[in-house]
């Protein structure tokens, strides 16, 4: 299983972050677009990762590892067609269909992690696939920096698109399950004493949007960064995140998922602002990497859950927990990307007073695991 996701984990990072580096240069250069538009298609974008609940009637019909390869597949697909439709609709669908794909993954790899990986090695788990998550997404950047020159937007969607397509393709060859893992629910489930797994996985997806919306689209309209220098950005990005996600997951082993998630919230605060008011170009992109460190904190809550929750909801509450962490990621870019017309700082303030409330929230974490051990009333 863990060759298993290793494979798709890479193909679906190759993916996005060949959209992530080509999208804003794209966007602005090829289709002219402006602000509103850029917070419209990312508001498009989320629309797939609300509606993961639905990968749990999925589950009816076909087993998680194949959709899982299905959806790497139907990624590909969306990122080598994004270059032949360059107006604003285009780029919409485009957008959805790549996006249906990643988010659908990612919602069974999640679930398939925490139920083949015990508690102490699932953390230890997920830290090394985005290790090579970030391995891949440099060698995504390493391509795009050399292709740049030589290839139109259009080749370098294509290329990437049918590479990705491959590995689902070539995944779909084996079966990597086994009779241990623990037979899950196939039926949408909600339960209160999930309530601060829900609020967390809310909370990361509303400031997260914030970020990915507009973080490198500032760079572009504001700072004029070209495809190469984004390209070499995201190269020293995940450089560093290659270097540091392994040693995240062995810290939220030792130390505890309340303290590492406090120190993500709590250095947001500062990073936002820090963004909202930034004049230098430096200083945006060392704001770009810290936000990515912080970032991937955010297994964090994947591993709560996993401690407190029955292990026949892993499935359905993972996909839940995708759509909850969504519905505010299908607005906020549409309203961030007006509020930007008005003043680009406001949605990266309005970034950091969702850390502040994150960072309250989390304080809770030990109380909650308490009342859902064995024998607590809690339900």
């Amino acid at each position: 299983m863990y060759r298993f996701l290793l494979l798709l984990t890479l193909g679906a990072t190759f993916g996005l972050q060949s959209w992530r580096i080509l999208f804003d240069n794209f966007s602005v250069q090829v289709i002219g677009l402006d602000g509103s538009h850029v917070g419209a298609i990312q508001s498009i974008r989320e629309i797939p990762g609300f509606l993961a609940l639905l990968v749990v009637y999925v589950t009816l019909i076909l087993k998680e590892h194949r959709i899982a390869s299905l959806s790497v597949v139907f990624l590909g697909i969306g990122v080598c067609a994004t270059g032949w439709f360059p107006s604003f609709w285009g780029l919409a669908l485009t957008t959805l269909a790549m996006s249906f794909g990643f988010h659908y993954f990612e919602t069974v790899n999640q679930s398939l992690t925490l139920q083949y990986f015990d508690r102490a090695t699932a953390p230890i788990v997920l830290g090394k696939l985005r290790s090579f998550g970030a391995a891949t997404a440099i060698f995504a950047s390493v391509l795009f920096f050399c292709a740049a020159p030589f290839l139109s937007f259009q080749g370098m969607y294509a290329i990437s698109g049918i590479a990705i397509c491959a590995v689902g393709i070539y995944s779909l060859l084996g079966d990597p399950t086994s009779g241990s893992a623990v037979p899950q629910h196939k039926k949408a489930i909600f339960r209160k004493r999930y309530w601060l797994f829900y609020f967390l996985t809310f909370m990361a997806g509303a400031r997260r949007q914030i970020f990915v919306a507009f973080s490198v689209f500032l760079m572009v309209q504001r700072f004029h960064f070209s495809v190469q220098e984004i390209a070499v950005l995201f190269l020293f990005n995940n450089l560093v995140n290659y270097l540091i996600s392994p040693l995240i997951g062995r810290a939220i082993v030792r130390f505890g998922e309340q303290r590492l998630l406090s120190l993500e919230y709590l250095s947001l605060i500062f990073i936002f602002i820090a963004y909202a008011f930034a004049d230098s170009r430096v200083l945006v992109a060392v704001l770009y990497i810290l936000d990515h460190i912080f970032f991937n904190f955010a297994m964090a809550i994947k591993t709560f859950f996993q401690k407190m929750a029955d292990p026949r909801d892993i499935a359905p509450s993972m996909a839940a927990g995708f759509t909850i962490n969504h519905i505010a990621a299908v607005v906020l870019p549409f309203i961030g990307g007006l509020l930007w017309v008005v003043d680009y700082r406001i949605p990266f303030l309005g970034g950091a007073v969702m850390a502040g409330v994150s960072l309250l929230a989390v304080q809770q974490i030990p109380a909650e695991l308490r009342r859902c051990e064995p024998g607590s009333a809690a339900e």
